[in-house]
């Protein structure tokens, strides 16, 4: 599905001559082939649509660093630009849960798994990326977790 939204993405935007949404479809195509080779290393067919989410999950971070330092460098219209390709990947990502949300997913799966310290974070951060990737700031869980846990 995410596979055919963004091949569609990107004849709708080479239609009306968006090179702005082209260029930032073909980005992130550009890495799900590479997730793709990935994959076939490790004997799978291709990426899962957890991996690619965690992968445009990591370009809206790369994005938002930029943003920081071209603010930062006095050259507010890069920063906007990057706003902009931002705006583009998260059109492709599950809608993001909340903190209060995500501290609730936390809380069941330290049920679920038994989890009593640090040593378990492992075992949590798993769980939360194979059944919420795209959907939670994997740093901000990161967080949560070690507050419930030490």
């Amino acid at each position: 599905m995410l596979r055919e939204d963004l091949q569609n993405a990107l004849k709708t935007a080479m239609l009306n001559k968006d090179t702005l949404t082209t260029g930032a479809v073909r980005m992130i195509i550009a890495g799900q082939k590479e997730k793709d080779v990935e994959a076939r290393g490790k004997g799978l067919e291709r990426a899962s649509d957890a991996d690619l989410l965690a992968m445009m999950q990591g370009m809206i971070k790369q994005r938002n660093d930029s943003i920081k330092m071209f603010l930062e460098g006095n050259r507010p219209e890069l920063a906007e630009k990057e706003k902009a390709e931002i705006a583009i990947i998260e059109r492709f990502l599950p809608k993001q849960m909340n903190e209060a949300e995500m501290a609730q997913v936390i809380q069941e799966l330290i049920k679920e798994t038994q989890a009593a310290s640090m040593k378990d974070m492992g075992k949590i951060m798993g769980a939360l990326k194979a059944k919420y990737a795209g959907q939670m700031d994997m740093g901000k869980a990161n967080g949560i977790i070690k507050n419930y846990l030490s």
